[in-house]
């Protein structure tokens, strides 16, 4: 029954590893993305792009932050799309 025992725990070791594996990699994912978005955010506001426009910089607030750090690069677009439109993202 030893061996039984021992070979089961090296089998949930295997896959538990296997997990954290894979949630440590989504997560390193999801951390560059969100710092890709933020920046990419910053610097539109920076380089004042949002004037080619005619419209005044994207208001860096909560909402804003969030979309672009959930969202990365989509999320940049989709705030300065909405933006563009005049579709407030404030509370």
């Amino acid at each position: 029954m030893s061996l039984l025992t021992g070979l089961l725990a090296l089998i949930l070791v295997i896959v538990l590893a296997f997990i954290l594996y894979k949630v440590v990699k989504s997560v390193t994912t999801l951390i560059i993305n969100a710092v890709v978005g933020v920046i990419l955010l910053w610097l539109i506001n920076l380089l004042d792009l949002m004037q080619l426009f005619g419209r005044p910089d994207i208001p860096i607030n909560i909402i804003t932050v969030l979309i672009c750090a959930i969202g990365g690069i989509f999320g940049v677009i989709i705030t300065a799309v909405l933006h563009l439109l005049g579709i407030p993202l404030t509370f």
